[in-house]
């Protein structure tokens, strides 16, 4: 009798990963080390008909589908438990054509970035470079050059994926699913290529952090939203609660500090720029690394606070703005951690995230800011005392709260999954209804397919 992994092996030109295999712990290990799980198999998969192959090969053997990018989700939707893993690593294509990028499903930002700069142009990439690219535009995509150039789904205009049947569906820019992908995506199939707008951008950008105490923060959090309250479209900026970690280009006395950080990504002319800073430089910060950079430098800032292994618990909301209730939220909570690798994270939204038509995506972050509370931790005696910091801020900031990022949830409750779909939870059901209507596509956030409306012959072919 044919074990399970070698019929599956034998119909794959990647490699199939089992418990047996010496690097099967390896290949299990997600972003998130908090993730413990043990697959039944792991499918490096080589091509889109080795995806297609493993999703009926699951199918007809009942096993659970697991879909693996980068590994970045906090919640560990990349892995299951006695399931298959159906791992995208190795579809790393990049071809660039007419301001079009059509990329493979297993790259990650940083490896898309190095591509597309290589001839001067870019999209938004999130802001850590080993995240996964897929991941990152099925549930949207905010980042570095979200202000300028929208978010990742935002710049999607066509993808491969193959759905709950086996079937291979190209998704052009008037396919019913396209509108799905932008924001809700991993629920409708295995996309395993991308096509995406890319823009001219750098090579340099003008970029970097400035870094105030924390006992400040009461002065300058204020002065940061009235600043960025008017900004042009070519800035993006992200603040940083954080105790100051052990990085080269910060003073070793701060190192352990609680801080403020500003980091700044301005896509535009330098001088432009440099007059938008002069408010922030106004306020004297400790340290000033803004300055001409390349872009894929830039894109690496955070890299070395998020790496993997470390263990991490999320929470999150969309706010409207940074209005005294929060920032009184924040003062009293955002550096009271345990840990000192917890922070919290705050994206200004808005610019061309706002110019969008809404009706062409499932992602709604467009105005405002979203706040992400991070706890991280090395060692597992500590997860109790940080889940519980990221709680009690969280609770502190959600009744400000205006939805939620999809990419930014954790393993958490349905009714903070409806929250991130809002107003569009309906119209995503009925198509899951019609393209998976058996939820084969569930280690997501998941969206439950419409109850069926009868015999009707209205199922996609």
């Amino acid at each position: 009798m044919t074990s399970l992994p070698a019929a599956l092996q034998t119909a794959l030109r990647g490699r199939v990963v089992d418990p047996g295999a010496p690097d099967y712990d390896q290949s299990r290990r997600v972003w998130n080390g908090a993730v413990d799980r043990r697959p039944a198999l792991i499918a490096r998969c080589a091509d889109t008909d080795d995806v297609l192959t493993c999703v009926r090969y699951a199918r007809e053997h009942g096993l659970e589908i697991a879909v693996r990018s980068g590994g970045h989700s906090v919640a560990g939707q990349s892995v299951c438990d006695g399931g298959l893993v159906i791992d995208l690593a190795g579809l790393k294509d990049v071809a660039v054509r007419d301001g079009i990028a059509r990329a493979g499903a297993g790259l990650l930002n940083g490896e898309f970035d190095e591509a597309t700069q290589a001839i001067g142009l870019a999209t938004t990439a999130g802001i850590v470079s080993h995240t996964g690219l897929a991941g990152l535009a099925l549930g949207g995509g905010i980042g570095w050059l979200m202000r300028a150039h929208a978010a990742t789904c935002d710049n999607v205009v066509g993808a491969k994926l193959v759905d709950a049947t086996g079937g291979i569906i190209e998704v052009g820019q008037e396919h019913e699913l396209m509108w799905a992908l932008r924001g809700a995506g991993a629920n409708f199939g295995v996309v395993t290529r991308l096509d995406l707008r890319v823009h001219p951008v750098g090579p340099d950008v003008l970029a970097g952090v400035l870094v105030f105490p924390a006992d400040r923060a009461i002065e300058v959090l204020p002065v940061y939203r009235d600043a960025t309250e008017g900004a042009p479209r070519e800035l993006t900026t992200v603040v940083n609660l954080r105790h100051a970690p052990p990085l080269p280009w910060l003073p070793p006395e701060l190192y352990g500090r609680p801080v403020v950080m500003i980091a700044v990504c301005w896509c535009g002319r330098f001088e432009a720029g440099e007059r938008w800073l002069a408010g922030l430089r106004a306020l004297r910060p400790v340290v000033d690394t803004v300055g001409a950079r390349p872009y894929v430098q830039h894109q690496k800032l955070f890299d070395p606070a998020v790496p993997h292994g470390l263990q991490y618990y999320w929470r999150s909301d969309y706010v409207a703005a940074l209005d005294d209730a929060v920032i009184d939220a924040l003062l009293t909570h955002a550096w009271t951690m345990s840990s000192r690798r917890s922070y919290t994270i705050i994206f200004q939204l808005g610019g061309a995230l706002a110019e969008v038509d809404p009706s062409t995506a499932v992602f709604a972050g467009r105005t405002g800011l979203a706040v992400n509370i991070n706890g991280v931790w090395a060692e597992r005696g500590a997860a109790d005392e940080d889940r519980t910091w990221v709680r009690r801020e969280w609770d502190a900031i959600h009744p400000s709260s205006t939805g939620v990022y999809v990419n930014f949830l954790d393993d958490e409750s349905p009714s903070r999954v409806a929250a991130a779909y809002g107003p569009a939870g309906a119209r995503l059901a009925e198509l899951k209804r019609r393209y998976d209507p058996d939820n084969v596509f569930r280690h997501n956030h998941n969206i439950l397919p419409a109850a069926a409306r009868g015999s009707g012959g209205d199922d996609h072919a």
